[in-house]
């Protein structure tokens, strides 16, 4: 992309794991960012049902892999041209005038970026939930893949990808970032799926990710924990 002093080519790489039933509307909301010049990638973790089977269907580019979503991702890294990376999780959807706003933010010295997240369903208090989110991101500098994360690749290759840990990959990653620069944070909401926290319970889900995150960062082992998450 040119015009907005970035040279970019975006790469949209996406982790799935058993998501056939969502995948044609997802090839809806993508299509039109591949017919724009992004590059479409599936990181497919040894889906059992027909992810990988629907993806190459549709067109799209897919990659086989080891599963956990690091590793996945990893995968699609390598097969990737861009040179700007996107991570999106497979119930994620990108707002409207996505290249334009990475482009823009990546203008500068910034390294990498995240959108802020809004997170859809019936309870109000998950809207309370995306905003303190997105606070707690532009104070900490540490993003979750909710938030669609993109990475210049030359500064994705110097770290050697996600660390190979079962969870909290995307935490560690943003520590890391961290010694390149500050994310830049995109104010336009990705609208993420909100079916975990209503299929398990709004507040009991909020009490597990705070107890994940504080055992983390007190040292806890992310194998451990992803136990615990599942």
């Amino acid at each position: 992309m040119r015009g907005s002093g970035v040279d970019m080519k975006l790469s949209i790489i996406v982790p799935v794991l058993n998501e056939a039933t969502q995948l044609p509307e997802l090839f809806a909301h993508l299509l039109p960012f591949q017919r724009a010049g992004c590059e479409i990638i599936f990181a497919d973790g040894g889906s059992t049902d027909s992810s990988a089977m629907l993806a190459e269907v549709a067109g799209f580019t897919v990659v086989k892999s080891a599963r956990g979503r690091a590793r996945q991702m990893n995968a699609g890294a390598v097969r990737a041209n861009g040179n700007v990376l996107l991570f999106l999780h497979a119930d994620t959807r990108l707002p409207e005038g996505t290249m334009q706003h990475i482009a823009q933010a990546l203008k500068g010295p910034r390294s990498w970026g995240r959108f802020d997240v809004c997170i859809t369903g019936r309870p109000f208090m998950l809207r309370v939930i995306g905003r303190l989110m997105n606070w707690r991101s532009r104070l900490s500098g540490i993003a979750t893949g909710d938030q669609a994360i993109f990475i210049r690749r030359i500064v994705f290759e110097r770290l050697r990808g996600f660390p190979d840990q079962p969870l909290m990959e995307d935490v560690e990653m943003c520590k890391q970032l961290l010694q390149f620069s500050r994310p830049a944070c995109i104010a336009h909401c990705v609208f993420t799926s909100g079916r975990r926290w209503e299929t398990h319970g709004v507040w009991r889900t909020i009490l597990l990710m705070w107890r994940l995150r504080w055992a983390y960062w007190r040292g806890a082992d992310a194998g451990d924990l992803a136990r615990l998450y599942r």
